[in-house]
């Protein structure tokens, strides 16, 4: 059996391997248009701020090593320029020598990856303007920044990769912007739970110029302008072009392959394409995503790696099947870890799902025990039947672990209220006894039972001002005095039950502290009482730094860039 691959790095890679691993005999050879193969995509920002100090830590392995355990032919510099499925060949040129063949085949792999979204604006090319996806683009900014020594750089884009190079661009001194027409960064995040995130980025001093849209490039004073529609050019010494990618297809749109989102090759879940004996794995595939089994593109190495596995079963004989991509990531943002898995409750909204929410603000270890921090959690479930949906943790310590058991419940089918069952380990360095997930699980529970209704951030614009309702914020006084919401009266919760012939009982009320705890015991004491009473979810803690991020764009849209 011989087996060409198109493109070396994660699905290609995995796949090549695994089929080895299948079948000793199988003649594999894999086309790699870059001069490395099996690399870490997502450490090649560190590169560039000498976090990752030895180049050679960026390749997983080489041509020689993988000739050397596995017996593959990893050919670099060789593009494959076209796929003709009717022959069962593809045509290759060796980029060093400019030399031209064609390669039989009996299975093909296509794993081409994804490129960076390349906007057709003015100036996209000139010198000073870079972007990030290869080894080769790596070295190439970080030789311009060791002979330049620029001072500021502008990212257009706010993702993965955007957030990652503006920490490290901060790390070697630089004064960043971040600019891209979204109002928020990181788009798999609510804009809410976002805006954490953007506090962040500015306490590291990184200027962010949210909701501003990118006209075109323009080399001045030895450095770019980026232009902005309506507003004053950012200059600045360099730029990188972080605005997302595309997949990177043309060879499967010549050859005639089935097409979807922006271009996508479509698999089943086999990953077979809609030619026989062509397979497809990475970034340039089209998957089912794994909560609403809507068609999308997620672009993560985890689920390359699996499905280039899965890929190599099925060529061996076997029969494994791609369950669908959840988008489970992660991110370090300076101090801060980000991370998401499942939906977000706006895109839950816009596949047409009935969703809730619960927002909890619980401490990453026994709170006794020291260097505890707070992290900020949302839990996305679907309204009646309680289907866990996603998750969102911005935080500290610990957001790792708590965004993997989500990831794991919600693969497993389990529904919120479920998660307060999960046994989880606990020690005080580590966790508190009830763990941030199983308390997000008895909130849940609560909200089944009818012991806990929410009120949100979304209600606060149409929320009673008529006297028709009872607006109770029950921290302390020194809380209250400290920032408060306009209209709500302080009673805290320990003196509550002295105040209750203060409060009518015939209007609803609504409650605040400032993570939502104190609120919720207020609600029952007050339900418990006769009153009907509903919690703010998240706090005021929650309230304060949402608002807060609103306010700061909408400034910095009004006042310019300086936030």
């Amino acid at each position: 059996m011989k087996v060409l691959i198109v493109g070396g790095v994660a699905g290609g890679a995995t796949a090549a391997a695994r089929i080895r691993r299948l079948d000793e005999k199988a003649e594999i050879t894999v086309f790699e248009r870059s001069g490395y193969i099996s690399y870490a995509n997502c450490g090649l920002p560190y590169y560039i701020g000498d976090v990752i100090t030895d180049p050679e830590d960026l390749t997983l392995q080489t041509p020689e090593s993988f000739f050397t355990r596995f017996r593959i032919n990893m050919k670099v510099h060789h593009e494959v320029t076209a796929v003709h499925p009717d022959k069962k060949t593809i045509s290759v040129k060796n980029l060093e020598l400019g030399e031209e063949f064609e390669e039989a085949y009996d299975k093909l792999i296509l794993s081409p990856g994804a490129k960076p979204t390349q906007p057709r604006l003015p100036g996209v090319g000139i010198e000073k303007l870079f972007t990030l996806r290869t080894v080769e683009d790596t070295f190439r900014i970080k030789e311009y920044i060791t002979r330049h020594q620029p001072k500021s750089a502008v990212l257009a884009g706010g993702g993965f990769i955007g957030l990652e190079l503006a920490e490290n661009l901060r790390d070697l001194g630089m004064d960043v912007t971040i600019v891209q027409r979204p109002k928020q960064l990181m788009n798999p995040f609510d804009a809410d739970m976002a805006s954490f995130i953007h506090s962040e980025m500015r306490r590291h001093g990184v200027t962010l110029a949210l909701g501003y849209t990118v006209e075109g490039f323009e080399e001045k004073d030895g450095g770019v302008d980026v232009l902005l529609k309506d507003e004053a050019p950012l200059h600045a010494d360099m730029v990188v072009l972080a605005i997302g990618v595309t997949p990177d297809t043309q060879l499967a749109k010549d050859a005639g392959l089935e097409l979807g989102i922006k271009g996508s090759i479509v698999v089943n879940d086999r990953m077979e394409t809609s030619a026989p004996d062509i397979y497809a794995a990475g970034d340039a595939v089209q998957v089912k995503h794994y909560v609403t089994g809507q068609d999308a593109l997620i672009s993560l190495a985890g689920p390359a790696n699996k499905q280039g596995r899965i890929i190599a079963d099925n060529i061996c004989g076997g029969s494994s099947r791609y369950l669908g991509s959840q988008g489970s990531s992660v991110i370090k943002v300076f101090d801060m870890t980000a991370a998401v898995t499942g939906v977000n409750e706006t895109n839950a909204r816009k596949a047409g799902l009935n969703v809730d929410t619960v927002i909890l603000s619980p401490m990453s270890h026994a709170g006794y025990y020291p260097g505890g921090r707070v992290m900020t959690m949302k839990v996305v479930f679907e309204k009646e039947t309680y289907r866990l949906l996603g998750a969102q943790i911005v935080g500290y310590e610990g957001v790792d672990k708590r965004i993997d058991v989500l990831a794991a419940a919600i693969h497993a089918g389990m529904n919120a209220v479920e998660l307060k069952d999960l046994d989880l380990a606990y020690a005080p360095p580590y966790s508190s006894a009830k763990d941030p997930v199983n308390m997000a699980g008895f909130m849940i529970d609560n909200i089944s039972r009818g012991l806990l209704k929410q009120w949100h951030m979304k209600d606060l614009d149409v929320l009673p001002r008529d006297g028709s309702v009872t607006l109770l914020d029950v921290r302390t006084a020194e809380e209250y005095s400290g920032g408060h919401i306009e209209g709500f009266q302080n009673v805290p919760v320990d003196e509550l039950r002295e105040h209750l012939d203060e409060i009518e009982k015939e209007k609803p009320v609504y409650l605040i502290c400032q993570s939502g705890l104190r609120s919720y015991i207020a609600a029952r004491i007050l339900e418990g009482n006769g009153y009907k009473a509903y919690n703010f979810s998240g706090g005021f803690r929650f309230y304060d730094a949402v608002v807060n991020d609103r306010y700061l764009i909408e400034t910095a849209a009004a006042c310019g860039m300086d936030q």
